[in-house]
């Protein structure tokens, strides 16, 4: 791959940047005072009334508990990918899997695109900010979506077809290596009769520089105890594109048809080169390695509506997804010879059927009934071979492996307003998840098959009906499948360790994965109080507890007999490990400094009414019940987080600043008897500045520090074994910076 890929977006990026053209101004719903008395009849209405309220209004309205942020807090950073917009959600962190509520990794986080799950291997970080109409986060689940949500579920809405014409750019630079690196976000809307159609695309480019220190202490080349330390230079570059185009038709205020595609594609590059040092012994090193490969996304779901009578609604779905990916891998020896080269791919297909049926039992009375039918295939394939050409595996290199995933959900729910102070959903959903997993031959097929039944239960009490104080509570089923990659028993050779006739170590174990995984149940409570204030401001206080069983742990084993070596081996593999417990308390804040610091108002009228405040602070506390403690968490849990945040109009000037921080603390985690994870405290930091020409034009300047921009925070993750081995690894990348205008041609 070229290592200045699409280099003529960043001229174009750079010019557009060093002219006042005409600039996009950001339309969001307003927001009603807190006084503004609310009803929710029924689920149709809602959907109704969604463009004329603001994210607080919608917020509580709702008849479960949810966090909502709409366009004006998404534009307000002037990020350049939906992942950095996450990092400052209240509750959510990301780690090098993605985003986690309540600590929990991201497969206990369900991410929902437009209510359906996000295709497989979908890149957050791809996906502009400027494609997202809004972002829900339930912390628990409901019957109409699935019940994969034992943290919570981040629903992320996409940007629907105009009512009129639209025409939006935004275009910008971030700080690259060699040359700014340029992005490009074009809308285009069009509204016609019955017809409306958008089309927003985004280009996109990034050339990264990570630091990463490397210090282990294993049994070395000679099987004697060894020190070694390496220092990584590691480069990350590519580009892509995604464009989701959108066509409704309205045949009458009852009846309409949606189509929505999403295309995303990619290239990817990464280069680590290590100096390497022995401190003691003949220590193990890692390879230099060159990497380079490509990902796909493509999605297409078509929704037919029909209100067929005034009380009475159904919704049809179907939708097909294609997710497809390659890589090619290659080591080096410290002299730079290959040493080994791994080329693969894979395709993961799915088709989707949904429907569900809404009838009105009274002014402030709903019944829904629907399902959910999901039907995915996924094979991939990887030949490894040496410096002669010879294949590392010759029983599994170049075979196709392959997986299926049949699913088939049923669900009803029950939403009732049963006077101005109460709401109570109740819902039941069934869900029934099989599994194949195919090897090498027919032989090799593992069939396992679960069934889930999800009883849901929410309730909302206002203190008064305007709804200024309320208690939510829920208490709800939910589970978290394995994921189809982790059912494949393909073994994968440790690159360190090539030779199968000698043994390797526990620090750099063999894996594989395991087709009779099943999935971890949860049985979850919820508690949360509400306070509103006025012009859009609240804070809320909540706890929550779940109880897990068959929990799935990724365990190291050995040195034991396997089929692909001759030697004993270490091999890591995931088990349904234990049972656990997670509990925690969830405080959150925002809204003006003169609501939620009247003496400040006192003093500083001006400027107390100008500034607004953020900010959450988050204690968890998680059990696994097989390991005795006293950290035994579970697995990327903290003990608590935080995020603060402000932002400020600066008076007599068209001028907005603002920042934000995350705070998460060092803590160890046991993850076997014989293994702990000890990470340390993280910090992140987000500014920016945004200048306003005059209505219609806008520049953003934004810096970020103490993020990988595609992964995990800057800091230490060690783990440690009880022999008194260990590996130790420091990662760093250097404060990013992105400069864009908006513009509204």
């Amino acid at each position: 791959m070229c290592r200045l890929p699409f280099a003529p977006l960043a001229l174009c990026c750079a010019i557009a940047a060093a002219f006042p053209l005409v600039a996009q101004a950001q339309q969001a719903g307003p927001d009603a005072g807190a006084d503004a008395p609310q009803r929710e009849a029924t689920s149709v209405q809602r959907v109704e009334i969604a463009g004329r309220q603001g994210a607080t209004e919608l917020r509580r309205a709702a008849s479960v508990a949810k966090q909502i942020y709409d366009r004006e807090e998404i534009d307000r950073h002037g990020d350049t990918n939906a992942l950095d917009v996450l990092r400052r959600l209240p509750g959510v962190n990301v780690g090098s899997d993605g985003p986690r509520m309540r600590g929990l990794g991201a497969g206990y986080t369900q991410i929902l695109i437009n209510g359906d799950p996000a295709p497989p291997g979908f890149a957050l970080d791809q996906l502009s900010p400027s494609q997202i109409e809004r972002i829900e986060v339930l912390r628990a689940p409901t019957a109409d979506q699935s019940a994969q949500a034992i943290a919570g579920t981040i629903n992320i809405i996409l940007k629907d077809a105009p009512r009129k014409s639209q025409r939006d750019l935004r275009v910008g630079l971030v700080d690259g290596v060699d040359r700014p690196m340029g992005f490009a976000n074009l809308t285009l809307g069009e509204s016609k009769g019955p017809a409306a159609l958008s089309l927003p695309v985004s280009l996109f480019e990034w050339h990264r520089e990570n630091r990463i220190t490397t210090e282990r202490r294993m049994a070395g080349t000679d099987g004697l105890p060894a020190l070694g330390r390496q220092q990584a230079q590691q480069e990350v570059w590519g580009w892509g594109y995604n464009l989701g185009p959108r066509l409704n038709w309205k045949f009458s205020d009852d009846e309409s048809l949606s189509l929505q595609g999403y295309a995303q594609k990619g290239y990817w590059n990464n280069r680590s080169d290590y100096a390497n040092q022995a401190v003691s012994g003949l220590p193990v090193f890692d390879d230099d390695t060159a990497q380079h490969g490509s990902w796909e996304n493509r999605r297409a779901n078509l929704v037919w509506a029909n209100r067929f009578r005034p009380e009475q609604r159904i919704e049809l779905k179907a939708g097909a997804q294609l997710s497809k990916w390659t890589f090619d891998a290659s080591n080096f020896t410290d002299a730079g010879a290959l040493k080994l080269h791994s080329v693969g791919g894979g395709v993961d297909e799915g088709l989707t059927q949904a429907g569900k049926y809404n009838l009105l039992l009274g002014e402030a009375h709903s019944l829904t009934t629907g399902w959910d039918l999901e039907a995915r295939q996924r094979d991939e394939w990887r030949l490894t071979t040496n410096a002669a050409g010879q294949a590392q595996l010759p029983a599994y290199d170049g075979q196709p492996f392959s997986a299926r995933v049949r699913r088939t959900a049923f669900y009803v729910q029950d939403e009732w307003e049963i006077s101005p102070q109460w709401q109570l959903y109740l819902g039941l959903r069934h869900e029934a998840i099989r599994t194949e997993s195919r090897g090498t031959d027919a032989a090799s097929a593992v069939v396992n098959t679960s069934r889930v039944m999800s009883p849901l239960a929410h309730m909302t009490y206002k203190f008064d009906p305007k709804g200024r104080d309320m208690v939510r509570a829920s208490l709800t089923r939910s589970y978290k499948a394995p994921n189809l990659g982790s059912l494949l028993a393909r073994p994968s050779i440790n690159s360190n360790y090539l030779d199968t006739s000698q043994a390797n170590t526990a620090l750099q174990p063999d894996r594989i994965g395991n087709p009779l995984l099943k999935p971890e149940l949860a049985t979850g409570l919820d508690i949360a109080f509400e306070h509103y204030l006025a012009n859009g401001g609240l804070w809320s206080v909540g706890v929550f507890h779940r109880q897990l069983k068959d929990v799935v742990r990724t365990v190291t084993t050995g040195p034991q007999a396997v089929s692909w070596a001759t030697a004993a081996r270490y091999v890591a593999q995931p088990v349904n490990f234990s049972s656990a417990t997670t509990s925690g308390v969830e405080l959150e804040v925002k809204g003006r400094a003169s609501d939620l610091l009247p003496p400040l108002a006192q003093v500083f009228p001006v400027g107390a009414k100008a500034l607004n405040l953020r900010g959450s602070l988050n204690f968890y506390r998680s059990r696994v019940a097989a390991l005795p403690g006293p950290d035994n968490r579970l697995d990327g849990q903290q003990p608590w987080s935080a995020t603060l945040g402000f932002d400020q109009r600066i008076a007599g000037l068209p001028l907005m600043v603002g920042g934000s921080l995350g705070l998460n603390p060092a803590y160890d985690t046991q993850l076997t008897l014989d293994q702990t994870l000890q990470r340390s405290r993280t910090t992140s930091i987000d500014l920016f500045g945004v200048w306003m020409f005059r209505p219609g034009l806008s520049m953003r300047l934004a810096t970020s520090a103490g993020v990988q921009p595609f992964g995990p925070s800057n800091g230490t993750n060690a783990t440690l074994y009880g022999s008194g081995d260990y590996s130790r690894t420091e990662r760093y990348t250097r404060p990013q910076f992105n400069l864009s205008l908006d513009l509204k041609l």
